[in-house]
C-alpha cells in the first residue's frame, strides 16, 4: 500500500508504517501526478481534493486531520466512490486557548477585564461549544449564534444580527459555505462590520472568506476603535499587509495548531483507516504522545485569582508571539510569492506547543478559588498544605 501524506501530519510513520509505504509531500504541491499510484491520501487543509484530482488514480480513501472539510469536494468523491474521514474536535482545545490569549491581550491593550465583557460565538460546533463551556465556567456571558441549529428547533440561540447589536466580542467559529441558506462566505462583510458596537472585539479563528477582507481593511481604517484578530486570511497564504498591519493581532492560520490537536487529528484518522480496511487499531495515541512540553507550576499563596489565571494561560500559549512572527515575515518578504513562502514555513516550522492540561497548576489548599478558576480554564489542578 502507497500512502501520500502532507507532510505536516506528526506520527505518520509511528501510526501508518505497518501499512506500506510512505511518501510526504508540502500540502500545497500534492496533485494529481504526486497521487499517479497512491492508495491513500492523507492531508491537511491547504490541499484541496476533488474527484477530478483523484480520477485515474488508486486511491480509494481520502484521510483529512483537521476539523474543517471545506477543501474536499465532498458529493464529489461520495459519488466516486471514495471514502472520506476527517477528525472533528481534533484542535478544538488549541482554538479555545488561542482566543483566551487574544482575549489577555485586547483586555491589557484597552485597559479593561475581559471577563466583564460579552461574548458572541458565531457557530457552535466542537469549537465553539467548548470555548461556549470555558468562557461560561469562568463567569463570562455568552451569546450563542448557530442559525442550522436554531433551525432545527435547539433552543438558546440567538441570530447574528443580536449579536452585533448586543456583544463586546464575537468570535468566528464556523464551517467555510459558499452557497445556501447558512452560507458563511462573507459572513461578516461591510454592512455587518460597521455596525459593530464601539470597542468591539473581533476574532477570526474559523476560515478566511468568513470575514470579508476587503471591507474589514476599509472599515479598520476609519474606525481605531475596533481591535480585530485574524488567524485565518481570505487569500491564503497571501496576507495582505495594509491588512495585517490595522489588525491588533495577525497570525498565520495557527489558532488549533498545538502539537496534541495534530496528534489527536493523526490518531482519528489512523482508526478511521483500520475501520476501512477492516483491520484491528493497534496503536494508541496514549502509546506514542510525548511528554515533552508538560509541567508544572506552582502558586504562592495570597496570588490573587485573576492574575493566577492570565499567568498560567501565558505559560501555556502566548498569542503575541505567533503575531511578532507573522509581523516580521512580511517585513522581510521581498515579495507576494517571499510572502505565500514565509506563510508556509511559519507553520510548517511552528514551535512545540502544548495545551492547558499538560500544565499542572499547583495551589495552596487553603485558596480553593484559585484552583477552582484554573480547572475552569482546563488546567490539571492540585492542592499543597
Amino acid at each position: 500500500m502507497h500512502i501520500v501524506a502532507d507532510e505536516n501530519i506528526p506520527l505518520l510513520d509511528e501510526f501508518l508504517g505497518e501499512f506500506g509505504r510512505l511518501t510526504r509531500l508540502p500540502g500545497r504541491l500534492i496533485d494529481h501526478t504526486s497521487i499517479a499510484d497512491a492508495d491513500v491520501l492523507l492531508v491537511r487543509s491547504v490541499t484541496r481534493v476533488s474527484a477530478e484530482m483523484l480520477a485515474g488514480t488508486p486511491v480509494r480513501f481520502v484521510g483529512t486531520c483537521t476539523i474543517g472539510t471545506d477543501h474536499l469536494d465532498l458529493a464529489g468523491l461520495d459519488a466516486a466512490g471514495i471514502e472520506v474521514a476527517s477528525a472533528p474536535g481534533c484542535n478544538a482545545r488549541g482554538v479555545v486557548e488561542y482566543v483566551l490569549s487574544c482575549l489577555l491581550t485586547f483586555a491589557e491593550r484597552s485597559a479593561s477585564r475581559w471577563q466583564d465583557r460579552v461574548v458572541g460565538i458565531v457557530g457552535v460546533g466542537e469549537v465553539g461549544s467548548r470555548l461556549a463551556t470555558v468562557l461560561q465556567a469562568l463567569g463570562v456571558k455568552t451569546l450563542l449564534c448557530d442559525p442550522p441549529r436554531a433551525e432545527r428547533g435547539e433552543p438558546g440561540f440567538a441570530d447574528i444580527e443580536e449579536l452585533i447589536r448586543h456583544c463586546d466580542v464575537i468570535s468566528c467559529h464556523v464551517p467555510l459555505t459558499m452557497d445556501g441558506p447558512h452560507q458563511t462566505r462573507h459572513l461578516f462583510d461591510g454592512s455587518r462590520l460597521a455596525r459593530l458596537r464601539p470597542g468591539t472585539w473581533l476574532i477570526n479563528s474559523s476560515r478566511g472568506p468568513v470575514v470579508d477582507n476587503t471591507a474589514l481593511l476599509d472599515v479598520l481604517q476609519r474606525r481605531s476603535d475596533l481591535l480585530v484578530a485574524l488567524d485565518v486570511w481570505e487569500h491564503e497564504p497571501l496576507v495582505t499587509p495594509e491588512l495585517a498591519a490595522l489588525c491588533a493581532l495577525a497570525t498565520p492560520h495557527i489558532a488549533g495548531y498545538s502539537l496534541d490537536g495534530k496528534l489527536r487529528g493523526t490518531a482519528q484518522i489512523y482508526q478511521a483507516l483500520c475501520r476501512f480496511l477492516d483491520v484491528p487499531a493497534t496503536m494508541t495515541l496514549e502509546q506514542l504522545a510525548p511528554r515533552s512540553g508538560a509541567g508544572e507550576w506552582l502558586v504562592e499563596p495570597g496570588t490573587p485569582e485573576d492574575w493566577a489565571l492570565t499567568r498560567a494561560l501565558r505559560l501555556v500559549y502566548d498569542v503575541r508571539d505567533d503575531d511578532a512572527r507573522l509581523r516580521a515575515m512580511l517585513a522581510a518578504a521581498s515579495s507576494e510569492q517571499a510572502s505565500r513562502e514565509g506563510f508556509d514555513r511559519l507553520r510548517k516550522d511552528y514551535p512545540l506547543r502544548r495545551e492547558c492540561n499538560l500544565l499542572r497548576v499547583i495551589t495552596a489548599a487553603s485558596e480553593p478559588q484559585v484552583a477552582r478558576r484554573v480547572l475552569a480554564a482546563g488546567f490539571d489542578s492540585g492542592g499543597v498544605e
